[in-house]
């Protein structure tokens, strides 16, 4: 989605959790989402469309999972982790092959 810091990002609990435990500021996955690539759309998730968005920090891979409501110009950060790299391939786009 293309965005602006106009737009409201509102954390779920689960989100704020695991940015918590991992360290991740707001900051850092506000860039993610202006800056990092959606590896997955989910189109008929709902009550809004959401992605999935990789974004490489110095640190570490980061991935992001929001929906976003248009009409309100609102994006919701459903999960934010990072993916451990025995599921996802080397460039953390694709899970692996069970």
């Amino acid at each position: 989605m293309e965005e602006n810091f106009e737009n409201l990002f509102l954390f779920s609990a689960h989100a704020l959790r695991r940015m918590f435990e991992r360290g991740i500021s707001v900051d850092v996955v506000k860039e993610a989402l202006l800056k990092g690539s959606v590896i997955r759309d989910y189109p008929d998730d709902k009550p809004y469309p959401s992605r999935l968005v990789l974004h490489k920090t110095p640190e570490f891979p980061l991935h992001i999972v929001a929906a976003d409501d248009k009409v309100e110009k609102t994006t919701y950060i459903i999960t934010v982790y990072a993916p451990d790299p025995s599921v996802w391939n080397e460039s953390f786009t694709e899970r692996r092959k069970s």
